[in-house]
Formats: C-alpha cells, structure tokens, sequence
C-alpha cells in the first residue's frame, strides 16, 4: 500500500507569481524545504538544486526526466530522490487551475547527510562488512512506506511551523528519514541480489521468495542466517527497516495480487496456497497491506483488463 503525504493549502490566487512551478520557500540550518504549485499545461520545465534533493508529490500528476532516460509519471504516494547539481526536466500533462499540481522539494545540506552515514557506518556496521551505508541512486523513484511518509510529513509541519527549536526537530528528522531511505534501499538491493551466498540477510530474503507457500517462522530463518533469534531479529529490523513477519507477509500479498489477477482465482483458494490456515485472516491481511479486500481487488483488476 502506498501511502500518500498531506496535502497542504494551496497559495491563494493574488500571492501567485507565476503559474508554473510557483515557490514557497523555508530555509533552516541544515535544509530549506520548497514547496511547488503549477496551474498550467507546461513541458520539460527544468529544476536543478545544488544539494541532495528529496521530493514527493503533493497534488496531481507529473512527468519526470531524470538521468537521461524516458520520462516517469510521478504520482502522490511517490517519492523521487536527486542527486545535487542534476537538472529535472518535468512536464504537466494534466495541470490546470482547477487540477493543480503540488509538490515538496526538499534539499538536504551536504554535511548533514556525512554525519548521518558516518554515524551510522561508525557505531551500526552492517553484518556484510564489504557494504557500508550509502545514500544511492540505482532506485531513485518509489513508493513511500508508513514511515517515510510520516517523516515527511513532520519534516513539512517542522519546517513551515514557527517553534524556536525547529532546527533542532528538523535536525533528528532528517537523520531517521534518511535512515528509512537507506533501509528502503538495502531492501530493494538486497531482494535484487542474485548472488545471495555472501549476505545472510539476501540468501533469508530469497529463502521467502522461493517458500511463500509455507509457514516461515522466525526460528526457522533464523538458522537458516545461522544467527540466534535475537540477533537474527534485531539486524533484518536495523538494516532493511521492518520486521522480518512483516516482510513475510507483504511477500505473500505481492503474489496473492498476481494470482488474483486471474478472475477464475478463488479466494480460498488463494489463501491456502500461500499457506493460511485461515481466510478471514487472509482477508484482515490483505486489506491493511493492500488498502482494499481481495473481493475488491479482484474486481477492480477485471474491470480496468475489460476498458
């Protein structure tokens, strides 16, 4: 499930300077948060910042040219994260006064992204001592988790906020939201790793894959990283950001969306399969990680096959 930011109040129409890409800015010490409103048609509008940039959509939709490759639509619920110095290059298909875009920009000081990584590297060494914390770019469009998402949205009410102290929020905030990026990262990097046999934690991740049929215990992936339970638990939570239950479980949803692709799928069916002893738990599950019922989603899936 996707999970989408609060939107906030668009300018009122006599504080517009400019229809396109229209600014409100917040400097604090260590980042200045810009927030971006359009309210018309424009093409490959450019956009450079000379600092990490994370952004996330707000309002409507875009289309973003990064890196040289072709354009994404950018959507809210997602996320979009720039290296400094590289020039966006972004279109608005759809923007007009009664369907305006809103997007956050927020641009992070060189040092305190240093810190944070070093902090990190220095007092939380990752088990794969061949791999350190790093910001990287190889997946730099996604979609915000629960706790990025609310990270976000504080870093927002931090920084637009009067407090005396906001520097210091803003400070602690943006050392945990680059944290949950990074473990976005490593999950996606190590869910992508085929040569599982030098990382415990990616030779576990393929283990799920490859097993989401059965019941997978914590004690069973535990041996199988040749770890005890605790340390096993603790490291899957501290490099990838969620437990290792909860990763077992948005596995199963993944491949339950696929099976329920098919309209002759039954649900029960489905359930059992991906090694439920209970449907209506199945159903509770699918709905929290999903957003919708399996019903639902299923019908949905047809309906958008047949226009």
């Amino acid at each position: 499930m996707q999970h989408t930011l609060d939107a906030l109040s668009l300018s009122k129409p006599e504080c517009l300077q400019t229809l396109v890409e229209n600014r409100t800015f917040y400097t604090l010490k260590s980042c200045e948060l810009n927030v971006f409103e359009t309210y018309s048609q424009s093409y490959k509008v450019p956009l450079k910042f000379n600092d990490f940039v994370i952004t996330s959509m707000l309002r409507g939709k875009k289309v973003m040219h990064l890196f040289d490759k072709d354009g994404f639509d950018y959507f809210p619920g997602q996320t979009v994260i720039v290296p400094p110095a590289l020039t966006m290059k972004i279109d608005f298909p759809e923007a007009t006064a009664e369907n305006p875009t809103q997007c956050i920009a927020l641009a992070i000081d060189h040092d305190q992204i240093n810190k944070t990584i070093s902090y990190l590297n220095e007092f939380f060494p990752k088990e794969d001592t061949t791999n350190q914390w790093r910001l990287t770019f190889d997946d730099y469009h996604f979609y915000n988790n629960e706790e990025v998402a609310h990270l976000m949205d504080k870093v927002i009410r931090i920084c637009s906020g009067d407090s005396k102290m906001k520097d210091i929020f803003a400070d602690l905030t943006l050392k945990e939201l680059l944290v949950r990026i990074m473990q976005k990262q490593n999950l996606k990097s190590l869910t992508s790793d085929s040569s599982t046999n030098h990382n415990p934690l990616a030779f576990v991740l393929n283990y799920i894959r490859e097993n989401l049929s059965e019941k997978i215990s914590v004690d069973l992936l535990s041996g199988k990283a040749c770890m005890s339970k605790a340390t096993f638990y603790r490291l899957f939570k501290r490099e990838l950001g969620i437990s290792p239950n909860d990763f077992i479980l948005s596995e199963k949803i993944t491949k339950a969306k696929q099976l329920l692709s098919n309209p002759a799928a039954k649900i029960a069916a489905v359930s059992y399969e991906l090694g439920f002893s209970d449907v209506n738990y199945f159903i509770k599950v699918f709905k929290k990680i999903a957003g919708k019922t399996p019903g639902n989603y299923q019908l949905q899936t047809q309906y958008s096959t047949i226009h």
